[in-house]
């Protein structure tokens, strides 16, 4: 991994993106977990529309984010990896858990200050749960989200490794989380205890705002624990359970343009 550049990291992280994203899809149509009110055909065009999008915005206006940023800490001696003698495996185990934390707190900021609102809710105005959600932001939230990374990267000092790992265990667990997969009971309860599971995630996606305001976490479950933010049953069956945002409805919420210009309407501001 020491000759590890912005290419071959994106590279990587696009292979590894495909491989889940068919995965998980495949995984929804044999073991789905709730009836989508939505058909995929509905829905999908603009979920994944705002993956290029996002895609784009990153590469054209932020060409430092992540694995850029941690070459050019290494480069310059920057942040307290770099001071720091600590093995490597443990300089990213570190990382991977000041990363989650940190997006953990991102994601609480987002949902708190109104103007952060305005782009983030297009992520919760998708009236169905499944893969794609995971993926489903506004360019503004991914560029904010990106200089945010940058920062932390660029303050902790850490690793081209280390940032890879990070964001592409980020991206896999957020589809993961928000796939229409159906788990054993048993294997949930397990893995709940450490990871967030698509049961967990999806009460923060429910219509009822004070659900949307639980379960924050995206990898780790314990943030959630640790900061009093975890609720473990929705107040209805995950099976029927509304989601998406009161008032927010029709063809305005999958639609791609409509979803870009969604922040900037009077409305923007409803619901947190």
């Amino acid at each position: 991994m020491n000759a590890l550049t912005v290419d071959s990291a994106t590279s990587i992280r696009l292979g590894l993106f495909l491989a889940a994203f068919l995965i998980l899809a495949l995984a929804e149509l044999r073991w789905p977990r709730r009836k989508l009110s939505l058909g995929r055909i509905q829905r999908w065009p603009a979920n994944i529309g705002l993956v290029v999008c996002n895609s784009l915005v990153v590469r054209l206006l932020v060409p430092v984010a992540g694995v850029a940023s941690a070459l050019l800490a290494a480069q310059h001696g920057w942040g307290l990896f770099n001071l720091l003698a600590l093995p490597w495996w443990l300089e990213i185990l570190l990382f991977i858990l000041v990363f989650d934390l940190t997006i953990y707190w991102q994601h609480r900021v987002f949902h708190g200050v109104p103007l952060l609102w305005r782009f983030h809710r297009i992520h919760h105005m998708d009236q169905d749960y499944d893969l794609t959600t995971g993926n489903r932001f506004h360019p503004v939230s991914i560029m904010l989200s990106a200089l945010l990374k940058v920062g932390l990267v660029l303050v902790m000092g850490a690793s081209a490794t280390a940032i890879l790992i990070a964001e592409s265990v980020l991206n896999l667990s957020s589809m993961f989380n928000h796939s229409n997969l159906a788990l054993p009971s048993p294997i949930e309860k397990f893995l709940r205890r450490v990871i967030v599971t698509p049961d967990m995630h999806r009460i923060h996606h429910s219509t009822d705002p004070l659900e949307h305001n639980r379960n924050f976490g995206f990898n780790f479950s314990f943030w959630d624990r640790v900061f009093r933010t975890y609720q473990h049953l929705p107040s209805q069956a995950q099976e029927t359970m509304p989601i998406g945002l009161t008032g927010f409805t029709g063809p305005t919420t999958r639609h791609l343009t409509s979803l870009l210009i969604a922040p900037f309407s009077r409305s923007a501001g409803r619901t947190r």
